[in-house]
């Protein structure tokens, strides 16, 4: 790196943590793979929060398949601001939502970078968005240990840790153990695991069928010596919403998936320190 981009660098780094001092908690929500709802698991804490009354950013950090602006229901919608200072897209009064899908008119075309400037520009989401005073700042990230959550671990001057999300079966598990050894080496630390489609509940009449088997998220996360956090069902309404970015914690969605959502925040809070409820 010349002498004139490790200045912008540094200028960047100083800049990253100016904004996040007027953050109080950073959470990173990761998976080992694709394909386990966890942008679905990370709005959804988002909207969870924000119902709680907590002021929250939503920072959508998949460059390469970017669906925060779906589930929020902001698809089409483009940000404002000059080139270091943009605004995020307000969802609510209290829930600010960042993702590349807000910087192209056209959803459907690809996003054909290399690391180098993927990396650049998750960085640019933190140092020059105007985040403001914010409780948690929600960073959705790609699925897998790659670049994009290296970079992501690394800005942070300082996080509150990491929330690894998988589905029961054990080729979600193997590949969630990954990512909890990641958030370990990038000394993220691991706030704990969510059990994402765990059992089916039939609208019609309540029973519950383990589609993916039962409990492998819990006990992974015991052997790995990680907080459980929770689990959430599936239910055909999940996806209705989801397609109309209606938040999973209102009361149009499944009273069961609802309510997993609110256990989860509050085993949440309680993980971390000086967290008032």
């Amino acid at each position: 790196m010349d002498q004139e981009r490790m200045q912008q660098y540094e200028e960047q780094t100083e800049r990253v943590h100016a904004r996040m001092e007027s953050v109080d908690h950073v959470i990173l929500v990761l998976s080992g793979k694709g394909g386990v709802g966890k942008s679905t698991v990370a709005a959804n804490l988002a909207f969870a929060l924000a119902t709680d009354g907590r002021r929250v950013g939503l920072m959508d950090a998949d460059l390469h398949g970017p669906t925060i602006p779906l589930l929020t229901g902001l698809t089409g919608q483009m940000v404002t601001g000059t080139l270091n200072a943009i605004r995020p897209i307000d969802v609510r009064p209290n829930l600010a939502v960042m993702s590349i899908g807000f910087l192209s008119e056209d959803p459907n075309q690809p996003t054909i970078w290399r690391g180098p400037l993927r990396g650049g520009v998750l960085r640019q989401f933190v140092a020059d968005v105007e985040w403001g005073e914010r409780d948690f700042l929600i960073v959705d990230l790609p699925p897998g240990t790659g670049d994009e959550p290296l970079t992501l671990a690394q800005s942070f001057a300082e996080t509150d840790g990491a929330i690894i999300v998988t589905t029961p079966q054990e080729a979600s598990l193997s590949d969630c153990r990954k990512a909890i050894n990641f958030a370990r080496k990038v000394n993220l630390g691991a706030l704990g695991v969510i059990e994402n489609m765990s059992g089916f509940v039939c609208p019609h009449c309540g029973q519950r069928t383990d589609i993916f088997t039962a409990g492998g998220g819990e006990r992974m996360a015991e052997q790995m010596e990680v907080p459980f956090l929770g689990r959430v069902p599936l239910a055909a309404e999940i996806v209705t919403l989801s397609d109309q970015g209606k938040p999973l914690v209102s009361e149009e969605a499944p009273a069961a998936v609802r309510e997993a959502y609110e256990r989860i925040v509050e085993r949440l809070l309680s993980e971390i320190p000086d967290m008032e409820a």
